[in-house]
């Protein structure tokens, strides 16, 4: 294929139209996960979504002629990422989804590359840009409104924030480690693999402390937002986001999650009634802002 035909291809309306989609899936996932934890246990929802999402992912693969098989020395970096990226991650944010809006929600947790800029610092020895720098204290200060304010409405120290804000730390840390110890297999299988592995921890503690005969009474509304995480919010985003990520440039795909907030916020006020602050929509400038920071290449000049 030429140089030009390639590049038609990708920035062809059929890519642009998946990234508006990926966008769409992540950021209404925050009001699908409120919904179905509104019946459905965190730990027992999570272990749903990771297993049948790694099943139809690695399904996906099979069909597709993928290989699938884990490299000799390399499942011990798997599963190190599995903690952070998959463990971590989803059981801090769906314990802390309960507690607080889903809109909130999704503010605190896409300022993971913010806290991924401070981390590859310390563990990767980058060098800290004054634009980096920027970009961090416009996500910290972002966080402290929405830590203040929660304290001040909850009488308390406001948990569910701090419980979202650590499932980020978790997935910063885990995008740094996947750079530091980088796994020696194609990008896909280890995805799958990594979100199987991930859900092993989850589905022992759904066991362990949670009881599986609570799905005897979920209702519809409930289960179609379960059906929509494993279909649509870990298949289909998922997969959606490495075609992007290995077609697109880093400046364009990255757009997704600079918007992934502003939906998730959206979403909670048409479908869930909420009703953010001003301190909501300041921070989410702030992150936002933080975000475009970080993320989007310097122009040369």
């Amino acid at each position: 294929m030429s140089a030009t035909a390639e590049q038609r291809q990708r920035y062809s309306a059929a890519l642009l139209w998946l990234l508006a989609g990926l966008t769409l899936a992540w950021g209404f996932n925050w009001t699908a996960m409120k919904v179905a934890l509104s019946e459905i246990p965190p730990l027992l929802f999570r272990s749903l979504c990771l297993g049948f999402g790694s099943a139809v992912l690695f399904g996906m693969l099979r069909v597709g002629g993928q290989p699938l098989a884990v490299p000799k020395g390399q499942w011990g970096r798997l599963i190190l990422l599995a903690i952070f990226n998959v463990t971590g991650w989803n059981v801090l944010v769906a314990f802390g989804v309960t507690m607080i809006a889903s809109g909130r929600a999704a503010i605190l947790a896409f300022t993971m590359p913010a806290w991924a800029t401070a981390l590859a610092v310390w563990l990767l020895g980058e060098h800290l840009s004054g634009r980096k720098l920027t970009g961090l204290l416009l996500g910290m200060a972002g966080i402290a409104l929405l830590l203040g304010q929660g304290a001040v409405d909850l009488k308390a120290a406001p948990l569910g924030a701090m419980l979202v804000l650590g499932g980020a730390l978790s997935w910063a840390l885990g995008t740094v480690l996947l750079k530091r110890y980088p796994v020696n297999m194609p990008v896909a299988a280890c995805t799958a693999w990594i979100m199987l592995l991930g859900s092993v921890p989850i589905v022992i503690g759904a066991l362990l402390f949670e009881d599986p005969r609570a799905l005897a009474g979920v209702t519809l509304w409930p289960a179609l937002a379960v059906l929509y995480n494993v279909l649509v919010a870990f298949a289909f985003a998922q997969w959606a986001w490495l075609k992007l990520a290995s077609l697109l440039p880093v400046s364009v795909s990255t757009l997704s999650t600079l918007m992934i907030p502003v939906v998730g916020v959206l979403c909670g006020m048409l479908f869930l009634g909420e009703r953010p602050g001003w301190t909501e929509f300041a921070a989410l400038a702030l992150v936002f802002g933080s975000l475009l920071t970080v993320m989007l290449p310097q122009q040369r000049v």
